[in-house]
C-alpha cells in the first residue's frame, strides 16, 4: 500500500488514499479539491529526494469545516491573587485523499 507524508498548517500527517482527517483550516469550499505538499512518497520504494518529489501529486477533497473542542486555559500566580480563564476552539478541516500518484 502507498503512503505519503505530507505537511500542511505547519504539521506533518501520514497519509493513505481514502483516509480522512482534521488538518488546520484550509482556504477553500466544501466539495473542492486542495493538493497537498508531499516530504516522503512511499510505494515499493522510498521517495523523498527533491527533483523526484515534484512528480508526486497527493490530491484531497475537502468533507466539511469544523471546529474542535473546547480548550481551557486557567493562568494562576500562587499568593498574588492573580487568575486568569479563557477557552479557545480551533478551527478545522475534515479532507479526504483522493488520490496519491508518484507521476510516472
Amino acid at each position: 500500500m502507498a503512503y505519503a507524508i505530507v505537511k500542511t498548517g505547519g504539521k506533518q500527517y501520514r497519509v493513505e488514499q481514502g483516509q480522512q482527517l482534521l488538518v488546520e483550516r484550509l482556504k477553500a469550499d466544501e466539495g473542492a479539491t486542495v493538493e497537498l505538499e508531499p516530504i516522503l512518497f512511499r510505494a515499493s520504494d522510498a521517495v523523498f529526494g527533491k527533483d523526484d518529489l515534484g512528480k508526486v501529486k497527493v490530491n484531497a477533497k475537502i468533507v466539511g469545516h469544523e471546529r474542535g473542542p473546547k480548550l481551557t486555559v486557567f493562568k494562576f500566580k500562587a499568593k498574588q491573587g492573580y487568575k486568569r480563564k479563557n477557552g479557545h476552539r480551533q478551527d478545522l478541516t475534515r479532507i479526504e485523499i483522493t488520490e496519491i500518484t508518484n507521476g510516472s
